[in-house]
């Protein structure tokens, strides 16, 4: 009978910004179903989630996808319980409230490809800069473009792997790279991002290189890394009115701080009122505007206030399910 390579992820509780981490189980004649993977444990005391006295952490599979990096391999993606089956003080995914699944999300993850030998950025050399911003955006050559093998590759296995991968580009500094999801559910979102994430990490250790999801690693005047997130509900996609998308909007006012705590750290040196944000302190929305807390797509408006809206404040390294954990109760809490 075959044996399976079942790869377990999951959130450590490092705090603000929890890493993910993962260990592999090995089943035989496993049938390649959720419903078959079983519970597992894990030493909660190194990762911060658990003292050494009693240190057993619980792995609750939520989501599988088969790992294409791997010979009969599958990526299990998991929630942390306690002892007792409660959800871990750490289970983040536990807080979003959309059993049915009627928000979507598509987030769009920038990131940093850094060179391990040097510790900057692709591109940059040591000692010095590369040219300014502006011929690096979306480009091709040698010349502004540096990272594709890896990006490509990346993307291959997230299409492999069956996650709803969307597209890539190259950003608007050097080294700077974006990919996009999306999902039709909250936690569904965020177990994708998290998957994506976790290859995408796993195959730098092959090319000499590590991600920075910092939002502002190269100080000055370079743009910082977000995680844009594309959200909407039956109510977005269906009312037709400006008035509603507006109340929704205006329903962010003021929870602003509580949105801003769950962004991601570091934040503050990105969400400055330059390269593309709005500043930390403000509140803003408009129709197509980059320079906003939330931007009304065009698209949105061209068809007739049916669609999405998008959050621009998120930082690169902020958690998705607590971005849409935040966002849905939001949008829920409008008087529309």
């Amino acid at each position: 009978m075959s044996k399976s390579k079942l790869e377990y992820l999951w959130l450590d509780g490092y705090e603000p910004t929890a890493n993910i981490r993962s260990k592999t189980r090995i089943e035989e004649g496993f049938s390649g179903k959720l419903e078959d993977c079983p519970m597992w444990s894990f030493d909660g005391s190194s990762t911060k989630q658990a003292e050494g006295g009693s240190s057993d952490c619980l792995l609750k599979p939520v989501a599988i996808y088969p790992d294409p990096a791997r010979r009969d391999g599958y990526l299990v993606m998991t929630e942390v319980l306690n002892p007792d089956g409660t959800p871990h003080v750490s289970n983040s995914r536990a807080t979003i409230d959309d059993e049915d699944d009627d928000f979507w999300f598509g987030f769009e993850q920038e990131y940093f490809i850094m060179d391990t030998s040097t510790g900057l950025p692709l591109g940059f050399p040591v000692g010095g800069y590369p040219g300014p911003q502006g011929l690096y955006y979306c480009s091709v050559g040698g010349r502004n473009t540096w990272g594709r093998d890896l990006v490509e590759e990346h993307a291959d296995l997230c299409l492999d792997a069956g996650l709803q991968f969307e597209g890539i580009n190259q950003e608007v500094a050097a080294g700077q790279w974006e990919f996009q999801l999306f999902a039709k559910g909250a936690k569904k979102a965020g177990d994708e991002i998290w998957v994506a994430r976790y290859m995408l990490q796993r195959l730098t250790e092959s090319y000499g290189y590590y991600i920075e999801y910092h939002p502002k690693p190269i100080k000055g005047d370079w743009n910082g890394s977000g995680m844009h997130a594309n959200f909407s509900n039956t109510l977005l996609r269906t009312c037709g009115s400006k008035e509603t998308y507006e109340k929704v909007c205006e329903a962010f006012r003021p929870v602003t701080k509580e949105h801003i705590a769950v962004y991601g750290e570091y934040n503050d040196e990105r969400l400055t009122g330059k390269h593309e944000t709005a500043s930390i302190t403000d509140f803003s929305y408009g129709v197509s505007d980059r320079g906003a807390s939330i931007r009304i797509p065009i698209m949105t408006v061209e068809k007739g206030w049916k669609g999405w809206l998008e959050d621009r404040r998120p930082a690169s390294n902020a958690d998705p399910y607590k971005v849409a954990a935040v966002i849905v109760k939001t949008v829920k809490s409008a008087k529309v």
